[in-house]
């Protein structure tokens, strides 16, 4: 498989790897699943892939995005250039992060 990676963001939460898997599982929709990392794969370009590995603080979360449909000038005109991408993958991300630390009880940051 072709795979350009378009963007990649991070982010640790205060909690340990053993619980923060769980709730990582359940929340995003997957098209693979591995030891500590998961894939969804979506629509002709798309392929998100999140990880997680112990940090000192906890757990770092890792978010990659990348283009998987081999024409890569398509994706990007189909993606207006991805203007702004990067910024609301990790807007999203952030999002995300902020709401797994609610979930979990303790307190994350982007990396």
């Amino acid at each position: 498989m072709s795979r350009r990676l378009i963007t990649e963001v991070a982010g640790v939460i205060e909690a340990p790897v053993e619980r923060v898997w769980p709730e990582i599982v359940r929340a995003i929709p997957r098209t693979e699943l591995g030891e500590h990392r998961l894939a969804y794969q979506g629509g002709w370009w798309y392929r998100g892939e999140w990880s997680v590995t112990a940090d000192p603080e906890g757990t770092r979360l890792v978010h990659r995005v990348y283009d998987v449909a081999g024409n890569h000038w398509a994706v990007a005109l189909a993606n207006r250039l991805f203007i702004g991408f990067r910024e609301r993958t990790r807007r999203s991300f952030a999002e995300g992060l902020a709401d797994l630390g609610n979930r979990l009880g303790c307190a994350t940051r982007l990396a």
